[in-house]
């Protein structure tokens, strides 16, 4: 056997018995990345315009006919790409092909520490085909890849999803209001009263003046604008309702869910459509997709905190802040609520902050406990 061809075949897509892909997608290109037996080390690139799945399936079969006629063998392909804006209809299009397909969370693979890293596609192509190796080689921790929801798990979140940029634009509407009245000297008004119309058509400026003409056509205008967010949010409410009550009869950790005194409807529908659904391993995993697992910074004798990862899932995180700061208060009894007081008390009543981020941790372990295992939160009152 020559050089090359020992070469060749200590090559780790021979080893593996494999063609390993990667695709950086965009709106505009895709660019195809490839490794295959046969070719040595080298990387053969594509690229194929985007959205063009066709264009994409065809490509793959033509390097799959001439990596069989290199080496009179067919390989399997495997294929990573990363989370992003495209979510995971490209993944889904490829498994239902036979293709091996992989998404990984682009945050956890290894880079350069230089100030100015050089970042293009043909980089990141490349990167990404030498994590899949590593990750096909079994190596641990060189990144995680990404438990992709089926379809129905993926639709569910759009209900809690929906409503939370419904509230944002309102609040958006109502203090835009409450600024304009202000500009003229009015304070106190509440945009979102039932007689609002009523009560704007008897506002008096801080000079005494009924409020100008154009000035009340666009408060007007600002009311009809906030009052069709307000029925498209009754209609998501409506909508996230009927499916809890659908998944009570048929998802056991919903019904418990519900039975928590503290846990109302929106609570439960963002605790289970973005994080509990999902399985986990242990209550690391738990903390981290929630993004509140800590990270810690030990280099010699330098060992300090930097804080929550904040890599996990947004929503979930924020709901679950809001959450341990009501849990205090419909909880007060339980184990949690009690360490909690008990160790603002020995700061004197500092790092609330600190600690109610703690307690969120806590929290969501402990919940995960009680509808994985049913696991009760000791002290906590639970509806019959």
């Amino acid at each position: 056997m020559s050089q090359d061809n020992a070469r060749a075949a200590g090559t780790p897509q021979e080893k593996l018995g494999a063609i390993f892909a990667s695709i950086e997608l965009s709106k505009k290109t895709w660019l195809l990345t490839t490794m295959s037996p046969g070719a040595g080390d080298k990387m053969s690139r594509h690229i194929i315009p985007g959205g063009d799945i066709g264009a994409l399936f065809a490509q793959l079969a033509a390097l799959k006919r001439k990596a069989h006629d290199r080496t009179g063998r067919h390989y399997p392909f495997v294929i990573i790409q990363e989370a992003g804006l495209d979510g995971f209809w490209v993944h889904r299009a490829l498994t239902a092909e036979g293709y091996e397909s992989h998404v990984v969370d682009a945050a956890s693979i290894a880079t350069s520490r230089r100030k100015r890293r050089v970042k293009t596609d043909r980089l990141d192509g490349e990167s990404l085909i030498r994590a899949l190796l590593a990750f096909k080689r079994g190596e641990p921790r060189v990144c995680s890849m990404l438990r992709v929801p089926n379809p129905d798990e993926e639709d569910r979140r759009r209900i809690v999803r929906e409503r939370k940029v419904l509230m944002e634009e309102r609040i958006r509407h109502s203090n835009r209001i409450k600024g304009l009245l202000f500009s003229q000297g009015i304070t106190g008004y509440d945009p979102l009263r039932r007689d609002r119309r009523e009560q704007l058509e008897m506002l008096r400026t801080g000079d005494g003046r009924p409020l100008p003409l154009n000035m009340k056509r666009q408060v007007l205008r600002e009311f009809a604008r906030m009052e069709l967010l307000i029925d498209q949010i009754k209609e998501v409410e409506a909508e996230r309702d009927d499916m809890l009550i659908e998944e009570r009869q048929s998802a056991r950790e919903v019904a418990l869910l519900s039975k928590v005194v503290g846990i109302g409807p929106e609570f439960a529908a963002v605790l289970w459509g973005e994080g509990l659904f999902r399985h986990f391993d242990n209550r690391r995993q738990v903390a981290a997709y929630a993004g509140l697992a800590p990270t810690p910074w030990q280099s010699g004798s330098i060992d300090r905190e930097q804080g929550i990862g904040k890599s996990g899932n947004p929503r979930l995180r924020s709901t679950l802040l809001e959450m341990a700061w009501l849990w205090l208060r419909h909880q007060p009894s339980s184990t949690l609520s009690r360490w909690f007081n008990e160790r603002v008390a020995q700061n004197g009543g500092r790092f609330k902050k600190v600690m109610i981020t703690a307690l969120a941790r806590k929290l969501v372990v402990a919940l995960w406990k009680y509808t994985s295992a049913g696991v009760l939160i000791e002290g906590a009152v639970i509806r019959p």
